[in-house]
């Protein structure tokens, strides 16, 4: 993957707008994005342009071209404000890529090809595990919706490179609002109003569902909570 980087990536995009990593931080997670504008060049411009004070590691054309716009080891301003697994500054544990898309079309083969490539590639250099990358909507429920529900997360997930709920016969689950809550707090969600979090859930794990809480929805996060806790004291089938 190194060449390939290496090859895709337009030198004359280097964003000015990142820092050092607070803390001594490191990436702990990836956070996947698309970019809600007409073209992936428009979208390289702004996260350069020094008063939008935004930025992203990556960003992926819909053709499959890669550009790099800040280094892995700095701080992009691409997660704004927001918490995974009860920590805020996602911006100084993370690395955000993203991808040239509307938001309301599917993402081209190309296009996701390179986003698999490119995880591989971070995930081993950064040591980070299939649960280590989520949507900027997870990480900012109610503010964010993106990369959408469009977007493959199943695909990843069969490729190891994110997490998808498994059919779990041996899960005795009811349809219970405090449990749904707890296990998704305990999957890494911050906290927010029910309606809101099972809007997010959906987004990413049941795009097609609608109506109130149901069972399948607290199907889905106790078995993800159980299977990848980031607070083991706070599951609960």
């Amino acid at each position: 993957m190194s060449e390939q980087r290496a090859r895709m990536d337009v030198a004359r995009w280097v964003s000015p707008n990142f820092g050092e990593r607070r803390g001594k931080a490191r990436p702990e997670l990836i956070v996947l994005h698309y970019t809600a504008m007409e073209g992936a060049e428009a979208a390289c411009a702004r996260l350069c342009d020094p008063q939008a004070e935004v930025s992203a590691h990556y960003v992926i054309s819909e053709q499959g071209a890669l550009w790099r716009l800040v280094p892995e080891e700095a701080r992009a301003w691409h997660a704004g404000a927001g918490a995974w697994g009860g920590r805020e500054d996602v911006n100084s544990r993370s690395i955000g890529i993203e991808l040239s898309n509307l938001g309301n079309h599917p993402f081209p083969e190309p296009q996701m090809r390179t986003l698999e490539a490119l995880l591989r590639d971070i995930m081993e250099r950064w040591s980070l595990p299939p649960e280590a990358v989520i949507g900027h909507s997870d990480m900012a429920p109610g503010r964010k919706i993106d990369p959408g529900a469009r977007f493959d997360w199943l695909r990843l997930a069969r490729l190891g490179l994110a997490v998808w709920p498994e059919a779990r016969p041996d899960l005795d689950v009811c349809c219970d609002a405090e449990a749904f809550e707890r296990n998704a707090r305990c999957f890494g969600y911050p906290q927010t109003d029910l309606a809101t979090l099972v809007e997010v859930i959906r987004l990413r794990f049941r795009p097609w569902a609608t109506g109130a809480l149901a069972v399948e929805d607290c199907r889905v996060m106790a078995d993800l909570a159980q299977r990848y806790p980031v607070d083991r004291g706070g599951r609960e089938a």
